[in-house]
């Protein structure tokens, strides 16, 4: 492997049904700020918007892409089945049960099952979420929760955490995770149900909560029909376009099928999927979100790559309006 490490997660992408309400909860529950709103570039008729710190920092990012006729989700395996958001420490975590119970969001009690201190919680639409503490993080550092959020500075969300993958031939994506991408496996901490294997944790780059997957092996489901709740891809980071390029000849070299270089004007992409079936992203860092609005006006109005720009009328007439100025 002639390729740096990756440095953790740099985004998870999503379906959402109502780009309104996901705004609304992602905004003003989670206080996550929206950093860019734009469209999906491979189906311009729904949106694809993007919550993160306050720029958008690598590894920040939860997106969404607005599916308005999606239907359920059918829970199982061959998904990415968790995503967590990093808060600042334990007493964060205190903070936002209170929240949760005043706003009405389905939440679990604080725990420390997977090693740390965590609640699971869902969004209006069954997403699959989890707030996990940085109290004892010593690894890849968060970022800056936005100062104009309604949630505190002090409890504010940092970034994503670990992301669980649940699959039924664990041993499949666990080589693809250590030879293929070049995760070390580190520890393992026991299943959520009770009688399946314990789940096992893999990390890359600095380590730490933003830079693990965790691998959970189910027999017992069947495999995931997503829907709106669902997760579509997680990504990694990587440092620039020419590590990428490295990135595109060595999954080649692995016989892995994959999309090969993909321009996303934000960031440049590889994707591919490992033999599971779940589809993973290799990122870059940057340019980033301020390349076409200031930090100061990031989210307000639609943005859209040059390359689609000469679209923007017909594009803006498929979409339904979203007031993202309040």
């Amino acid at each position: 492997m002639n390729v740096k490490p990756l440095k953790g997660q740099h985004h998870v992408s999503a379906l959402t049904a109502n780009a309104k309400k996901n705004y609304e909860f992602y905004t003003k529950t989670l206080g996550m700020r929206l950093v860019k709103k734009s469209i999906n570039q491979d189906d311009t008729s729904v949106y694809h918007l993007f919550y993160a710190d306050e720029r958008g920092n690598p590894g920040t990012d939860l997106t969404f892409f607005e599916i308005p006729h999606a239907g359920n989700t059918y829970k199982g395996t061959n998904s990415i089945s968790l995503t967590a958001l990093r808060v600042k420490n334990d007493e964060a975590l205190t903070f936002w049960k209170a929240r949760f119970e005043e706003s009405g969001v389905e939440h679990d009690e604080i725990s420390h099952h997977t090693g740390r201190a965590a609640m699971g919680f869902r969004d209006f639409e069954g997403q699959r979420l989890m707030l996990v503490s940085d109290e004892n993080n010593d690894g890849v550092p968060g970022g800056k929760p936005w100062e104009k959020s309604p949630v505190p500075v002090e409890y504010g969300i940092v970034g994503l955490g670990p992301v669980t993958i649940t699959v039924a031939k664990g041993e499949l994506t666990a080589k693809v995770l250590t030879d293929v991408l070049g995760y070390r496996e580190t520890r393992s901490f026991p299943a959520y149900e009770k009688g399946q294997p314990e789940v096992r944790v893999f990390e890359t780059g600095d380590g730490g909560t933003g830079a693990e997957v965790h691998l959970e092996e189910r027999n017992d489901l069947p495999q995931e029909r997503p829907g709106r709740g669902s997760v579509h891809h997680v990504a990694f980071r990587v440092e620039d376009e020419k590590e990428l390029r490295k990135w595109v000849d060595w999954i080649t070299q692995t016989r892995l099928p994959n999309s090969g270089f993909v321009e996303r004007y934000y960031f440049r992409s590889l994707y591919f999927r490992e033999p599971n079936g779940i589809l993973f992203e290799l990122a870059t860092d940057g340019p980033g979100f301020e390349t076409d609005e200031n930090f100061e006006s990031l989210g307000e109005n639609l943005s859209l790559p040059p390359y689609f720009e000469n679209q923007r009328e017909s594009i803006e007439a498929k979409l339904k309006p979203l007031d993202t100025k309040e």
